[in-house]
This record gives structure tokens, sequence and C-alpha cells, in this order.
């Protein structure tokens, strides 16, 4: 792990839906809870190996309700949809940070795909 992995400072927006991270090397960048909680590197999410995914679907209102460090590696956020497993390594944010574009239409087009929505049912 890079020292330019770790952000110099992280903050939860009031309303729990917003996420910044500042970096040295990158400045801030805001993640809403709704990509982290897509992106969320648990197994629940990730599945078990490639190909292994499980789109996440009626997320568009989701919020972090809690933010835990572990160790001094990773966090660990708690969602409003009652979602609190998967371990969000420095590395794996930055990463989310530095493609968030990507990884954002990357969701919207496998929603598409499958005919799913970001909207609850």
């Amino acid at each position: 792990m890079k020292n330019d992995d770790i952000p110099r400072k992280v903050e939860l927006d009031a309303t729990g839906a917003q996420l910044a991270l500042s970096y040295t090397d990158i400045g801030t960048v805001t993640l809403s809870a709704e990509l982290l909680r897509v992106y969320s590197p648990s197994a629940e999410v990730q599945g078990h190996g490639i190909g292994n995914e499980v789109l996440q679907t009626g997320k568009r209102h989701v919020k972090i309700s809690n933010i835990e460090q572990v160790g001094n590696y990773a966090l660990k956020f708690t969602y409003s949809d009652g979602h609190d497993s998967g371990l969000y390594t420095w590395k794996y944010l930055k990463g989310l940070a530095l493609n968030a574009e990507e990884y954002w239409n990357g969701y919207l087009k496998k929603l598409d795909q499958a005919s799913a929505s970001r909207d609850p049912q």
C-alpha cells in the first residue's frame, strides 16, 4: 500500500449520501453512497469469484449510516438498507475515486441490460 492511497481526510456529508475523500495527489473526490454500496467489496455483492457478481438494484436512496476504521488499512460502512459487510481497503477506495465515472457508467449499463432499476421496488 502506498501512502498516496490513504486519504488525508474522510468526510461524510450530513445526509449520509456523499463521502468526500481528500488525497494529496488527486485532491478531493466525492463518491455517492449508492456507488459505494453497489460496488461493495463484500462477497454478497462481489460473489465468490470473477463472473459471480450480484447486480445491486433499488439502491438510489441508500445512505451511509456509520463508518468504522478497521486497523490502518480499511473502512467499514453500514448502510441504511442494513448492508454492513465488506472492507473497503485504502487501495480499493482510491481505485473507486480514480475511476468513479467509469464504474458508475458500467453500473448503469448493467442495470439497463438487466431491465433493472436504481429505484426501490
